[in-house]
């Protein structure tokens, strides 16, 4: 891990020093100024506050509605020079567009970039295209009818996409590659795939198939002593829902648990019609919805949501867990975790709002503010909005260090206790450098902090935070001995270090960063999925193991399905995580497939397949205890996991991975800017296959949402009185004695290298904990 961020403190400073520069001024060759800085920089401004990166995207980032900004410049910028060079009677127009268009013309010591006049001419074109196209008073692009009509505003947003369109052209200084590394694919300015794409494309696959070789040679050398093993393990018997007490914070989770799923709901309904949009552009079953909800806000709400449902989920487990871990829960507890469930609703009320107030852009807003001007992508929450969800978060881990405060005083710093510690603390750590990020920071250096966020803090921290959690619960199950799951954990962080953390760099391939950035992200990204496949070799384990101890318990096992919807997270950890990251992350694919459908499917494939799937899991384990057992309602559950599992497989293998596969098809074969386009992406073969995406969005949302929406009212209004305050620590389970055994089941015990139970029992105590010995 430190080699990692070491690694990443190198590239954070050549990011500032060596990204695509920011020109003082553009001019004519006459020295007539075209654009300034300042103008850039207010485009970039208009681009995020309107949504339009949740419509379209700039340099392969955002929305993928709309046309790829940075590509659509460049196309039309590259066609009016030609179509000038004609006119003025080149023999070879398109060798001189070559020239004309790769021709790096700016001066580092002033600052100043010379266009030259079939440039300056070709400015003033696509600022009217730009003018008609957000002018236009309908919907039929799917956004609200005269989006933007100020010709000042106009003429900044049209600066900031020819800055971009400039550096994907212009040629590096000292070398043969424009500043996005020839991205995008566009033969009219011989942007082609460079030989580092190519060469780092190759070695990605040698890393990828050398660190399987290597961790399966490790896993056959010493199988039996890493992973989910259990040696020798006693009977057990789990503590059944309500003979469990829960303090007060714990119940106070069931709400948390309760806004979730109806987070959840929303978020999902959004997809929908964010699908919609891609069917019908202009109408919702006949009502033209882009007039309310135009597709750039649904997509807004629904990547915010999905964010902010799933972390919220995590944070309501973890206060659920916290009590258990100290075995015991400080008083007013409950009303810190209550005011932290306000503050989410606070955060969720002001995105929502906040952003619709963004995109619609009434007259009153037109200066912006930090209360309603949305952000980039996936940080879109307004800027206060996002420092409250910074505090909050930071309240939050407050709460739980307040939680489990007793018992870190008397552990190890390695043990369990401050494991659960350090990985929460990160959680809030890594969402602030989202900070970093404004909408006034060059583009580059903000793709990069932003993707701190996007990439470490959801595909990294919250992976770390998730293994440490289900570790802990097998362990308060007695499923799985202290000393196994530090072990466990202490592998998943060597893992994700290995490739996660320099894998980052696999979102800034083309974003104007040095070369470098990309060979490092491209070699370390293949190596995520090693532990992708380590997880899913040991389900098959895990599940042994937990048919095992049910076999040996004298009561049944409590948990079924939250243990299934955790084997489901290691299924699609592997398939949407693994499989198809690794798909969309070599930079060969990258060049041709950014911004297209495949990454809609890695998206929804990891994000919901393993965060989803875990929120919810993590949600049914805590709501077994405090929901009344003669309330709960297990054939939903069971109803609940197929229909997610199945609604999301169809969305995944029937349309997302098929049409991902043809736009892909489509760039390299017909042009990137062509796959992007509406026109593509409205073809009659394209929407048959959108509209075969309806039944699974019927089933995920009327088979696996509306069931646990109702499991988690029943967790608020048929919860189990909150009446304990000190409970046994990490303890959900009793050992069976050897004369209680017998009782059961008439089998005499077999002879046992351990004294007595008494002695297993003592090898589940703390005392069992790394980096102390065995007390056997």
């Amino acid at each position: 891990m430190v080699f990692g961020f070491f690694v990443m403190g190198f590239l954070a400073y050549r990011t500032y020093t060596d990204s695509m520069p920011l020109p003082r001024q553009a001019t004519s060759q006459a020295g007539d100024v075209i654009y300034t800085q300042e103008q850039i920089t207010s485009g970039q401004e208009i681009f995020l506050r309107r949504g339009l990166q949740q419509y379209g995207s700039i340099m392969g980032h955002g929305g993928y509605l709309g046309p790829d900004y940075t590509a659509e410049y460049l196309r039309l910028s590259s066609e009016h020079v030609t179509e000038a060079l004609r006119d003025q009677g080149v023999q070879d127009p398109t060798a001189s567009t070559v020239e004309h268009m790769r021709e790096n013309r700016y001066d580092e010591t002033t600052g100043v970039l010379t266009l030259t006049p079939e440039q300056v001419s070709a400015f003033e074109e696509i600022k009217q295209h730009y003018a008609d196209f957000f002018g236009t008073p309908t919907t039929e692009h799917g956004l609200i009818p005269s989006k933007i009509t100020d010709p000042q505003q106009i003429h900044d947003l049209t600066s900031f996409f020819a800055w971009t369109a400039w550096a994907a052209a212009a040629e590096r200084p000292g070398h043969e590659y424009s500043y996005t590394n020839n991205w995008p694919a566009e033969p009219r300015v011989a942007n082609a795939p460079t030989a580092d794409i190519l060469v780092w494309s190759a070695m990605s696959l040698v890393a990828l198939l050398a660190g399987l070789g290597l961790l399966f040679a490790i896993y056959g050398r010493w199988s039996k002593k890493i992973g989910w093993q259990s040696s020798e393990m006693p009977s057990l018997s789990f503590l059944q829902p309500g003979k469990v007490g829960i303090t007060k914070a714990q119940k106070a989770t069931a709400w948390f648990f309760l806004v979730v799923s109806l987070l959840f709901l929303i978020q999902s309904t959004l997809g929908a019609a964010v699908e919609h949009y891609r069917v019908e552009l202009s109408g919702f079953f006949g009502l033209d919805l882009a007039q309310l909800l135009p597709f750039n806000l649904s997509r807004t709400w629904h990547v915010q949501l999905s964010l902010l449902w799933t972390a919220a989920a995590f944070l309501a487990a973890a206060i659920f867990l916290a009590p258990i871990i100290s075995g015991r829960e400080p008083k007013r507890q409950h009303w810190l975790a209550y005011g932290l469930l306000g503050a989410l609703a606070i955060v969720v009320v002001g995105m929502l709002g906040g952003t619709a107030i963004s995109t619609f852009g009434p007259a009153w807003a037109a200066n912006g503010s930090i209360f309603f001007d949305q952000q980039w992508e996936y940080l879109d929450l307004p800027r206060f909005f996002q420092i409250l969800l910074v505090i909050g978060l930071f309240l939050w881990i407050l709460i739980i260090y307040r939680a489990i405060r007793s018992r870190l005083r008397t552990e190890s710093k390695f043990n369990m206790p401050w494991l659960f510690f350090y990985a929460g603390l990160a959680i809030p750590a890594f969402y602030a450098v989202g900070l970093l990020a404004t909408n006034e920071t060059h583009l580059t250096v903000a793709e990069f902090w932003r993707f701190w966020v996007v990439h470490l803090w959801v595909e990294d921290f919250l992976e770390l935070f998730t293994t440490v959690m289900v570790a802990y619960i097998f362990v308060m199950l007695g499923v799985v001995r202290r000393k196994i799951a530090i072990q466990l954990i202490f592998m998943d962080v060597i893992l994700y270090s290995a490739g996660g953390v320099i894998g980052t760099m696999h979102h800034l391939y083309f974003s104007g960063t040095p070369v470098e950035h990309m060979a490092l992200g491209a070699f370390f990204s293949a190596l995520e999925v090693i532990p992708l496949t380590f997880l899913t070799v040991e389900a098959w384990s895990f599940l042994q193991l937990g048919s095992q101890q049910e076999s040996r318990s004298s009561a049944p096992f409590p948990h079924r399905w939250a243990v299934m919807f955790l084997v489901a997270v290691g299924f699609w950890n592997f398939v949407g995580a693994g499989v198809f990251g690794f798909l969309i992350n070599l930079p060969i694919v990258s060049y041709y497939q950014i911004g297209t459908a495949l990454t809609a499917n890695h998206a929804h494939g990891s994000m919901m397949g393993v965060y989803g799937m875990l929120a919810v899991g993590m949600a049914l384990f805590a709501l077994r205890y405090i929901i009344k057992p003669e309330r709960w309602p297990d054939k939903l559950a069971k109803l609940s996991f197929w229909c997610l599992n199945i609604g999301l497989a169809w969305m995944v293998f029937a349309t997302l991975l098929p049409l991902g596969v043809l736009q892909l098809w489509h760039s390299v074969n017909d042009g990137y800017f062509e796959a992007r386009t509406l026109g593509y992406i409205t073809q009659p073969g394209n929407v048959i296959l959108e509209w075969m995406r309806m039944p699974g969005d019927v089933i995920f949302l009327v088979g696996g949402i509306l069931p646990f929406v109702w499991i988690t009212w029943l967790g608020v209004r048929h919860a189990i009185p909150a009446t304990v305050t000190a409970m046994e620590p990490e303890t959900l389970f009793v050992i069976e004695s050897a004369e209680a055994r017998e009782d059961r089941t008439g089998v005499a015990p077999a002879p046992s290298r351990y004294a007595s139970d008494r002695r297993i029992a003592e090898a589940h105590r703390p005392a069992d904990d790394f980096p102390g010995g065995d007390p056997t």
